[in-house]
């Protein structure tokens, strides 16, 4: 319902959507094509072909195959080529530098222009540059500042086919991003990112290994090794990664290191082995050593792809929908200039869309809404027969409403016209606030009811405010709702509020049906007591009590009903 109100409105104010599709260009498999159904974490489309990759250069080798590639899978998939397309692309260049705390971003970002330039990959062509602050120094007045960079000719060269296409280049991000946000994503390095804790990432591909020294889920410090395997028997490349890497991680003290090979050169399971390190090591092989799926994979994809899914197509394909803390971004897609001004714009994704607001849309947006709630009350108050006192009372009430609403159209009006400080994340969250939590909380009911339970009330409002009322026969039906809800709704701190027999008496659940009642909810017990002068008054409830006093067994810690 809320995404055919979504698209109506888009559609009178001349906005369309695109359907999100993501690509992955990997070393050693190709060009990769996905769609992920992150709610049950499966991979629901897959496709591959060959791209050859310059590992020296690191570039890609032909542009035409690059467009030939992409039209056969969206051919394969039946994905429309005018789509709005995520792109993962291998690591060029990443590096770190201290700058002034007082230089501006522009500043910053043509200080690492210039630095990046002195790389040998950056002397024939221009480079694009992405960053993030990692560290703020108040006292020396500087910070640390992690850049990568990516040549310009490739980025254009990516843009213009997809254009060609009659699609939208979204996002270019950096392949490390993408791995680090597969890892979170598939919780096979949970115990690496939690808050505080200092672990390294080490990355083994065809022509050397990187570590990324990382506290949680951020990016410390980054450090790039060459080794040219091929010129190693398959045997001496162990020992050779051993020797490099014990000097290397010295400078990166920590109590994890995970490995991670993209080559087939190298079998991380046996190189964890052999590393000497004196924390705990884990290991994934993302290469043809790989022995089981890390994500559940759908029927539909032919099972000699399966084996080919990679760590960076997975991190980009769950880029809409699992937020990473660090983001390296190429496309500067935030931004989009025109003529001489900077037009502020926001993407939203809806149902697997991609909607470009911008802020005249958005303005459109807000008068079309008002309008379709006052249009009708003006029709009906021209079409009223002369109205009595009562009614003419009622009548002054909704002028008055009227004028609020025009006066908050005039503020609207002037704060946008004139300063130019148009919230662009405020208006598209009031317009989609109050449906939020609903269609969370629909979605949520509609994947955790079991067999043999029944929901009989559930209310909610933009507060995040939860009651569902319900009957089961068993008490376990009632503690696996319970228990999925909580999974699927991990923030909302709900509760086992109520639960109780229908019939407590053994005479009444002789004659009457046998099972449970209860309530789950995230209210507080000041929000869900009745009034003191209620007590007594009501007309009884449906387990005997006369005047409804019974409330049922009030469960106060989760621990009682054995869900963790």
């Amino acid at each position: 319902m809320a995404e055919s109100f979504l698209d109506k409105l888009l559609s009178q104010i001349g906005v369309g959507s695109k359907d999100i599709i993501f690509a992955s260009i990997t070393p050693g498999i190709g060009l990769e094509m996905l769609k992920i159904d992150t709610s049950v974490k499966m991979v629901k489309a897959y496709g591959s072909r060959p791209l050859e990759y310059n590992d020296s250069m690191r570039e890609i080798t032909s542009y035409e195959n690059l467009r030939a590639a992409l039209s056969e899978l969206f051919t394969e998939l039946h994905i429309s080529p005018k789509s709005s397309i995520y792109f993962s692309m291998p690591s060029v260049l990443v590096g770190k530098i201290d700058l002034p705390l007082l230089l501006n971003d522009d500043a910053i970002t043509e200080a690492i222009t210039s630095t990046v330039e002195q790389a040998y990959i950056f002397k024939r062509c221009e480079p694009v540059v992405s960053w993030f602050e990692v560290l703020k120094n108040v006292k020396s007045e500087s910070r640390t500042i992690m850049y990568s960079a990516l040549q310009k000719p490739a980025l254009d060269n990516i843009k213009s086919i997809i254009s060609d296409f009659g699609g939208t280049l979204n996002l270019v991000e950096n392949s490390i991003i993408s791995i680090l946000r597969a890892l979170a994503f598939t919780d096979l390095a949970n115990v690496q990112m939690q808050d505080d804790v200092a672990w390294n990432l080490m990355i083994i591909n065809s022509t050397g290994y990187s570590i990324v020294s990382m506290v949680g889920q951020d990016i410390i410090d980054y450090y790039e090794e060459p080794i040219a395997f091929k010129t190693y028997e398959l045997a001496e490349i162990y020992n050779a990664i051993n020797s490099s890497a014990q000097l290397s991680l010295m400078n990166y003290p920590a109590n994890y290191l995970y490995i991670i090979s993209q080559t087939d050169m190298v079998n991380a399971e046996h190189l964890a082995t052999t590393m000497q390190f004196d924390g705990k090591i884990n290991y994934y092989d993302d290469n043809s050593f790989k022995k089981e799926d890390i994500i559940s994979i759908s029927l539909d994809i032919i099972p000699s792809n399966v084996k080919t899914i990679s760590l960076e197509a997975i991190g980009i394909a769950v880029s809409t929908e699992y937020a990473y803390p660090v983001s390296i971004d190429y496309t500067g897609n935030n931004k989009v200039e025109t003529g001489s001004d900077i037009e502020k714009t926001l993407s939203i994704v809806f149902k697997g869309k991609e909607v470009v607001l911008t802020e005249l849309v958005l303005k459109k947006m807000s008068f079309v809404v008002l309008a379709i709630l006052i249009l009708p009350l003006l029709i009906a108050l021209l079409t009223l027969p002369p109205l009595d006192k009562q009614r003419q009372a009622k009548l002054d009430e909704i002028n008055k409403q009227i004028e609020v609403i025009d006066k908050d159209i005039k503020k609207i009006t002037e704060e946008t016209s004139g300063t130019g400080t148009f919230d662009v994340t405020k208006e598209i969250e009031k317009v989609l606030k109050l449906n939020r939590v609903k269609i969370m909380t629909y979605s949520a009911i509609g994947e955790s009811v079991p067999k043999n339970l029944w929901i009989t009330y559930f209310s909610t409002d933009v507060n995040g405010k939860i009651m569902i009322k319900g009957i089961c026969d068993d008490v376990e039906g009632v503690y696996l709702f319970f228990k999925n809800m909580k999974d699927y709704l991990v923030d909302s701190q709900l509760r086992l509020y109520k639960l109780e027999m229908l019939n407590p008496t053994i005479d009444s659940a002789l004659t009457s049906v046998y099972g449970y009642q209860f309530e789950v909810t995230n209210k507080s017990d000041a929000e869900l007591s009745p009034p003191e002068n209620a007590e007594g008054e009501g007309q009884g409830n449906d387990n005997g009590d006369p005047k409804g006093k019974s409330k049922g067994k009030k469960v106060k810690d989760l621990e009682q009903v054995k869900v963790n």
